[in-house]
C-alpha cells in the first residue's frame, strides 16, 4: 500500500469510488472536482494505490490560513485495515510541508461513523457552523 499524488489519469476512479462510498452529491460533479484540485495550485488529491489499484482518496487544499481535507473515502474491501488513517496522514504531511498550521474537515452531521473514525484520530468538534451560498447555480 503506498499514498501518492494523483493525476488526471485517475480522474473516473476516484469518482467511482467516491459515488461508491456515497460521498457525491447531486449538485456536485465529483470529476470536475478532481480536476479542479488538480488544477489549482494549492490543492491536488492523494490516492491509496494497492498495486495498481486505487482503494482510497484524500483532496487536499490550503486556503492561506487552514489546511482542509475532502473526499476522503476507502473502498469497502479495503475498509478497517488502516488505509483511512494513512490518508489522513499523508494529508496531513502533504499540509505540513507547505507550512499550514491547522488542519480542518467537514463531517455530515448524519455520519456518524465518519465522525468516531476522525475522532479517534484526535480531530475535535469545532463548534462551528458552516455556510455556503452558491457563486454559480449548481447543474
Amino acid at each position: 500500500m503506498r499514498i501518492e499524488e494523483l493525476d488526471e489519469t485517475f480522474v473516473e476512479h476516484a469518482a467511482v469510488l467516491w459515488e461508491s462510498v456515497g460521498l457525491t452529491r447531486s449538485w456536485n460533479d465529483p470529476r470536475q472536482d478532481f480536476l479542479r484540485a488538480l488544477r489549482g495550485e494549492t490543492s491536488g488529491v492523494l490516492g491509496a494505490l494497492d498495486g495498481d489499484a486505487l482503494v482510497g482518496t484524500a483532496m487536499v487544499g490550503a486556503d492561506g490560513h487552514r489546511g482542509w481535507v475532502y473526499y476522503v473515502a476507502v473502498a469497502p474491501s479495503h475498509q478497517r485495515r488502516g488505509v483511512g488513517r494513512l490518508l489522513l496522514q499523508g494529508a496531513e504531511s502533504w499540509l505540513a510541508r507547505r507550512d499550514v498550521p491547522k488542519v480542518q474537515l467537514m463531517v455530515r452531521d448524519t455520519n456518524t461513523a465518519a465522525r468516531g473514525f476522525y475522532e479517534r484520530l484526535g480531530y475535535d468538534d469545532a463548534r462551528t457552523v458552516v455556510l455556503g451560498r452558491w457563486l454559480h447555480e449548481p447543474r
